[in-house]
């Protein structure tokens, strides 16, 4: 029996600039014919990873259950080893033994691509070249020109079989949350790739929505009182806007990724869950201090029916007379899709509303008074 989660909020920014593209414009989108605001799901999974390195110096984590995404895997493990063996060779070792697996070196130390490891993974990696220290030694490539681009190739077929299958058994996820829950992508071993078990959209205002500009000034402050103007000026763009936010997460999946531990995945549900409401986009709030939570969350736990995505509620700009909160209105908008799509579709639904606008939601959900109760009430729900 598939069980999802999915989690629906609303969340009103004032104005900000939480998420740029490449000329440091608000990123947006057209959606139902009118331009929207939009924050991309890529922004809102950094966030919350974000997240959870605070949850992990809280205590609620340990290091070992989550992952780092980076270029320097070989000075990881030669820090690991520090104390065992010499940290530039270990660095060396640690090239080499990668190589094996066809995880070549790029110049300065680095791995060719951003690999995402659990910390679990890193740890094995730097054991296992400590115990084969010795029989880790570059293998002869081809040289000549006919042999040129086949390097990975030849590094593995060369390497020892042992250590081969050793390392490469290594590369399983490590246990890693947020490997669970977002999937990785490693090009050249695809057969390690994790599918994720998390799916987070883009979020887009419920609202149509257009750029505004603030002109910037700024006066040296040694500056003689005689002369007259500026010494810096320029604009910055932002918009304010009430975002519609949905991700779903397979709990199946979740647990298979984390290798059949049912308690590690209800403790990175939690905190997924957890993260998604509080964690906020970082982009320009020393500008704009937008910190403004989520006035609306539905979490709904469904069986033996697909992820409902209740972006449509939308597609027609929701519109406001004076005197109207959008924040409210929207709710009362997702209620409604909500309802009719079950009432269409069907299947096993139980969801639980934190409704801080006050919005008429004629029956959709159970209403809950704070975020602590909607995780309580999920998690039990999940598992019961």
């Amino acid at each position: 029996m598939k069980t999802l989660i999915e989690i629906h909020a609303l969340q009103n920014f004032a104005p900000s600039n939480l998420n740029r593209d490449d000329t440091g414009a608000p990123k947006d989108a057209l959606f139902g014919g009118t331009r929207r605001a939009r924050v991309s799901s890529q922004c809102s999974k950094r966030a919350v990873r974000g997240f959870f390195e605070q949850k992990r110096e809280d205590g609620f984590f340990s290091s070992d259950e989550l992952a780092v995404r980076t270029k320097r895997v070989y000075q990881a493990i030669a820090d690991l080893l520090d104390g065992k063996r010499d940290k530039a060779e270990a660095m060396a070792k640690a090239e080499i033994a990668l190589s094996y697996v066809k995880l070549k070196a790029a110049e300065g130390g680095k791995t060719q691509y951003l690999l995402f490891l659990g910390q679990r993974e890193i740890a094995a990696l730097a054991d296992a070249i400590h115990e084969f220290w010795e029989q880790i030694v570059p293998a002869a490539e081809e040289s000549n020109e006919k042999g040129k681009g086949k390097g990975k190739k030849a590094v593995a077929s060369g390497a020892p079989k042992e250590i081969q299958e050793r390392i490469y058994a290594i590369f399983n996820g490590g246990k890693a949350v947020d490997v669970a829950l977002f999937g990785r992508m490693l090009a050249d071993m695809p057969e390690k790739n994790q599918n994720a078990a998390c799916q987070v959209a883009h979020a887009i205002s419920t609202h149509s929505v257009e750029r505004e500009f603030d002109f910037y000034t700024a006066v040296d402050d040694r500056k003689p009182e005689d002369t007259a103007g500026a010494d810096m000026m320029g604009t910055v763009e932002f918009n304010s806007a009430c975002f519609y936010r949905y991700a779903v997460v397979d709990w199946e999946k979740l647990v298979a990724n984390l290798q059949g531990d049912v308690g590690l995945a209800a403790k990175g549900l939690r905190a997924f869950l957890e993260g998604f409401v509080v964690a906020e986009p970082t982009g320009k709030q020393n500008t704009f201090a937008a910190h403004n939570p989520p006035e609306f969350i539905a979490v709904s736990v469904r069986r033996n029916t697909a992820p409902r995505n209740l972006a449509n509620a939308f597609e027609t700009a929701v519109f406001t007379k004076k005197g109207e909160s959008l924040t409210r209105k929207s709710a009362e908008e997702l209620a409604k899709k909500a309802k009719a799509l079950q009432s269409a579709f069907g299947g096993e639904d139980k969801t639980f509303v934190l409704n801080l606008v006050k919005a008429e939601l004629d029956g959709y959900g159970t209403a809950v008074p704070a975020l602590k109760e909607i995780l309580d009430k999920t998690l039990s729900a999940v598992q019961g």
